[in-house]
């Protein structure tokens, strides 16, 4: 199983990322990756074969943002190697998406849609968020119409997406079907995880998402929609219990 984290709205965002995989590492993985953006026109991409000590390594002092998503994955489609690892890209570098699942139709879409688009992996998760791009550049959807246009043109057993858009990248976009997601809430934070330990240490407060279902997350909101676009308002849930071994200081991290 591979593993999602993502944040919005904390300037320690590597680090959160960083914990969040690190405690995502019993899901097994062969690779992993974070994308960070700095909301002043710089953003950072960083991936790495093997284990997360590898990328924690690779990530230097210069790497920082307040928004940003990571991955662990397990391969499936393609060699391990970092060009197959996540986040992937847009061919013109605006979208970073990260997937758990698999999509059963992704050559059917590349062929019908993405003939002309340069490829950069060999993954299915490639060609999903190439699509939201060509949809957006083509169709002139917004970032939100073109990953539901997206999509309703999946095939596959079961999906979590959490997408960024670097031209307004302190929203996040999240879709699943089968496959966990969680939303954590803080205070000018939220965070985006598979499984809540990798955020106890952001937050305690936690919003379970259900199959069809797409959120947007910002900052201070966090917007639920149905498989119709209906709005959802969904209590939150408190874990009371802490991590067992917190891997690094996180004492400015927390929303």
């Amino acid at each position: 199983m591979c593993g999602i984290v993502g944040v919005t709205g904390n300037d320690n965002a590597v680090s959160i990322l960083l914990e969040g995989l690190e405690k995502l590492e019993y899901r097994g993985y062969d690779s992993a990756g974070i994308y960070v953006n700095d909301l002043n026109g710089k953003d950072y991409l960083i991936k790495r074969k093997g284990r997360i000590s590898e990328l924690e390594a690779a990530v230097g002092p210069d790497v920082h943002g307040s928004v940003g998503i990571g991955h662990t994955r397990w391969a499936t489609h393609g060699v391990v190697s970092e060009a197959n690892a996540h986040p992937q890209f847009s061919e013109d570098h605006r979208f970073y998406l990260v997937h758990n699942g698999v999509i059963e139709n992704y050559k059917e879409l590349k062929s019908e849609y993405l003939s002309n688009t340069t490829f950069a992996s060999q993954t299915d998760t490639e060609v999903v968020v190439q699509l939201v791009d060509h949809f957006v550049q083509t169709e002139g959807l917004s970032t939100k119409q073109a990953f539901l246009k997206t999509l309703g043109l999946l095939k596959g057993s079961s999906y979590a997406f959490l997408l960024i858009d670097s031209t307004d990248p302190e929203t996040l976009y999240v879709a699943k079907n089968k496959s966990p997601l969680l939303i954590g809430l803080g205070d000018g934070c939220n965070v985006v995880c598979s499984d809540a330990p990798a955020m106890l240490n952001v937050t305690h407060d936690f919003l379970e998402l259900h199959d069809g279902e797409v959120v947007t997350v910002k900052p201070d909101t966090v917007e639920i929609e149905d498989a119709n676009q209906h709005k959802v308002d969904r209590k939150r849930f408190t874990l009371t219990w802490m991590p067992v071994k917190p891997i690094r200081d996180l004492i400015h991290t927390t929303c």
